[in-house]
């Protein structure tokens, strides 16, 4: 016979015409595999989880339906969606996630418990849910009410069809049919993860099959009523579709989706939470959330803006949180573009990330919550590499999955420490017991910057201001935890460090002369600069170097790249936000990355992003346009309020407002071209990116905060005392096998600084006469000699070399340094 196959991933896939015979008394259903699997678009309207560690189920809405469900851990889906399809028997067929109008509400304000609405657009039905998860289990339960709009109730048939993607696999799933104690049950497995969705409706029919081929939306597209009932279908990509019988006086009821790790256990748990009454379970969901909200003491009391996302943001940096004995914030519980994602290569944003789980935190800490940082602090102190750093990314049993460095995820953990010491969420003892792992992390920056591995947006490496700005402000925090742990000498050193890089940070970024300078009418600008020929480890025979890049010149401009991370260097009180540097860099940055839109004011990553949809408004496949992030908008905001313009960062909170989805999360990306409403895509709204992100919620919880203050609240003191206040100017200049300067001006000392200890063997007259002195252990992981300023000779040279100890032998390559 013949049915449609619809595309898996996309309610407005391509429909195609196959053949296939079917028989509804087989045993097993056919066409294993099924297609290839697709996980849901990246935009959703709620997340949520139940408030304690009893519950290992975190939720997620989009299109109406629930989406992917995570569990056992918020790092893993275990599901790609599961929606109704509506039928007469007859003719016919509407899917509720792709032809009904729908509408999402929280419950209580800050609670993430949701009221959808679909009302189909040719007007025949509505359905009503209430979702929330079991507090007592590891339970999904949607209550669902179905009204006919048109004709009466009985004359419908209601299906449910979901989607397992057990262990984060579309593949490899067994689904099939059994009863328990009398109630017909759909269930599926994949590698010891077990659901089991069971209804307070009895099922009239099930079957399960392999999508794409044998699923139940071929058979209720083909034939508009359950004609298939297959027992069984083993090892693909399978689909589990039941028939709800509304033929009884209500026309509501539970569907209720367990899990476990066995499918006793995964039974039990739909069962017993379909045995309870639903109003009690919502109930004791809702109690603990409100509790929660009640301890934290520090919500703006001003309304600044019509729409206060406060609440909404707390509870979805929460309901990013992993649960069990080590807490951390997953980026984001959505895959962008997730309908062209499939099994092989991908990642969503359900892992950790350190830098964003670091912002999170700081958002949670900016509205009072400081029983959440000293948990975010456990996880990276278990979770932090011996060496020092952190992953790229990783899950939250703290596997590494990209095997990329970022050097301010080593750096921003630091900042954390010292922020929440600050906000006194954590105190002296506490200091002393995170110490070893600021020493470690400091450490790493030492040996490692300040060229950055990867920057925040895992682009290359070079120098980034956001990154070095980052790594300054670190060494300084770190440097008084040293002192408040009584090592002066530690101290001192960790200073001086961050003087050299404050001091370079015009050599290595800041451009002049351009044709940008003479289009924009400016003397200069900040720039992010990606070094040419680059080599990420360099062996020689008695030593390992971390890097060998050129010293920052003009010819290591592989590209200009104008980016807001120019702004950290105000964020993180680096220079003032009206230094004519900073003015005139925020000239260039409003020319080429600012967008207007009907929604508010954005701001693009960088000049020549390619990571967002295609000018069609096809989902990014590798390439792309980047679009405006509403992230960036607050960051932009906090610059307006260190230049005092508090109205205008005003404004900019209400453009982060107005850029929320209907539900009030936060994308990732907001759309920045015409409408194309064939991809569900308009002008100032949410684009087929992340939402919500986690990052983006937090920066606005900042923002709240830094404008009920009237000041950053993130505005590391230390920085701004040493360089904007005392102005201190660095003595030296600094020579690192990862970073070889060429020349040094005359009256600045020299220090070089090496990863083992070594003779140095020097000469300021080509040789003629020679010196030998052996480099200082700063305990750090450097090892680092001072060339005084006198035996810098005006137009001369510096001419060294190494002995080193460990190998007992020499580098065998002589090193220049010119005198300027």
């Amino acid at each position: 016979m013949w049915w449609i196959n619809r595309s898996d991933d996309n309610a407005f896939g391509i429909i195609i015409i196959v053949v296939q015979d079917s028989d509804s008394d087989n045993n097993l259903a056919p066409g294993a595999p099924g297609a290839d699997a697709r996980w849901s678009p990246g935009p959703k309207a709620g997340v949520g989880t139940a408030l304690n560690c009893d519950s290992n189920v975190w939720f997620t809405i989009g299109h109406g339906i629930l989406n992917e469900i995570y569990y056992p851990h918020v790092d893993t889906p275990s599901i790609r969606d599961m929606g109704l399809i509506i039928t007469d028997g007859n003719d016919y067929f509407s899917e509720e996630k792709a032809t009904t109008d729908s509408r999402v509400e929280w419950m209580e304000p800050g609670v993430p418990a949701f009221r959808v609405s679909n009302i189909s657009r040719d007007g025949y039905y509505k359905i009503e849910k209430q979702v929330i998860s079991d507090p007592k289990r590891n339970t999904v339960l949607q209550h669902t009410v179905f009204s006919a709009l048109k004709s009466q109730p009985n004359d419908y048939r209601v299906y449910v069809l979901l989607a397992p993607h057990l262990g984060d696999m579309g593949g490899g799933n067994t689904a099939w049919i059994a009863d328990f104690q009398g109630t017909p049950m759909l269930l599926a497995e994949r590698d010891g993860c077990v659901l089991a969705l069971a209804c307070s409706t009895p099922f009239i029919k099930r079957s399960v099959g392999f999508v794409g081929v044998s699923d139940g939306w071929q058979d209720l597209q083909a034939h508009k009523q359950m004609t298939w009932q297959y027992q069984k279908a083993e090892n693909g990509n399978t689909a589990l579709t039941a028939e709800i019988d509304l033929s009884g006086p209500s026309n509501e009821f539970v569907l209720s989706l367990g899990f476990g790790t066995t499918a006793d256990e995964a039974t039990a748990n739909a069962l017993a939470s379909l045995a309870e009454n639903f109003d009690d379970v919502k109930k004791s969901y809702i109690d603990e959330w409100q509790a929660w909200h009640k301890t934290i003491s520090q919500h703006s009391k001003a309304q600044l803006a019509k729409r206060d996302l406060t609440k909404i943001s707390l509870s979805v940096l929460r309901s990013h949180q992993s649960k069990g004995a080590t807490i951390g914030i997953v980026a984001g519980l959505a895959s962008p573009w997730g309908y062209v994602q499939g099994d092989s290569g991908k990642i969503g944003y359900h892992a950790v990330w350190t830098r964003d789980m670091v912002e999170s935190t700081g958002g949670l800490l900016a509205a009072g919550d400081h029983q959440q940082v000293r948990e975010m602090l456990n996880f990276l102190e278990v979770t932090q590499r011996p060496d020092g750093h952190w992953p790229q990314n990783m899950w939250v049993d703290g596997t590494a999955y990209w095997d990329g460095i970022q050097m301010d995820e080593t750096a921003l953990p630091i900042m954390l420490v010292n922020l929440a010491y600050r906000e006194q969420a954590i105190t002296d003892d506490d200091i002393t017991h995170f110490w070893p792992m600021i020493e470690r992390a400091a450490s790493y920056l030492l040996k490692n910057g300040p060229v950055t591995q990867q920057d925040r947006w895992e682009e290359d490496p070079g120098y980034t201001p956001f990154t070095v700005a980052a790594e300054i402000a670190a060494l300084l925090a770190a440097a008084d935890f040293a002192d408040m742990q009584d090592q002066p000498f530690r101290a001192n050193y960790l200073r001086e460090v961050a003087d050299v890089w404050h001091d370079s940070i015009d050599d290595w970024m800041y451009a002049a002369g351009t044709e940008w300078c003479k289009q924009f009418g400016v003397d200069g600008y900040y720039e992010r600069i990606a070094p040419i020929n680059t080599e990420q480890v360099t062996r020689t025979q008695n030593c390992v170097h971390v890097q060998n890049v050129p010293e920052a010149s003009a010819d290591m401009r592989a590209a200009h790249l104008i980016s807001l991370d120019a702004l950290a260097l105000v964020r993180f009180g680096l220079r003032a936000a009206d230094d004519p540097r900073i003015v005139s860099t925020v000239k260039i940055i409003d020319a080429l990355l600012k967008i207007d839109t009907p929604s508010g004011t954005t701001w693009h990553r960088y000049n020549n992003d390619g990571y967002g949809e295609q000018a069609d408004g096809s989902a990014f496949d590798g390439t792309g346009i980047g679009r405006g992030w509403p992230l960036l908008t607050g960051e932009r905001a906090h610059y307006e309020l260190s230049l005092g313009r508090k109205d205008e960062a005003n404004r900019l909170q209400t453009s982060m407002e107005q850029f929320a989805g209907d539900s009030g999360l936060l994308p990732e990306q907001v759309w920045d071209s015409a409408d194309i409403p064939e991809h569900e895509l308009s002008l100032g709204r949410p684009s087929g990116s992340a939402m919500p992100l986690a990052w983006a919620h937090a920066e606005y919880l900042k923002l709240r905060r830094s404008l009920r203050d009237g000041r950053i609240f993130d505005l590391p003191p230390q920085t701004v005392q040493r360089y904007l206040v005392d102005e201190t100017v660095s003595p030296r200049k600094a020579w690192r096998f990862n970073h070889k300067i060429r020349h040094i001006p005359v009256g600045k000392s020299l220090r070089i600084e090496v990863l083992a200890s070594a003779t140095v063997h020097w000469t300021n007259d080509n040789w003629q006469t020679v010196h030998d002195t052996k480099t200082i252990d700063t305990t750090l992981g450097m090892h680092i000699l001072d060339i005084p300023s006198n035996e810098l000779k005006a137009d001369g040279q510096l001419k060294f070399t190494f002995y080193w100890h460990h190998a007992d032998s020499w580098e065998g390559q002589d090193f220049i340094i010119a005198i300027i």
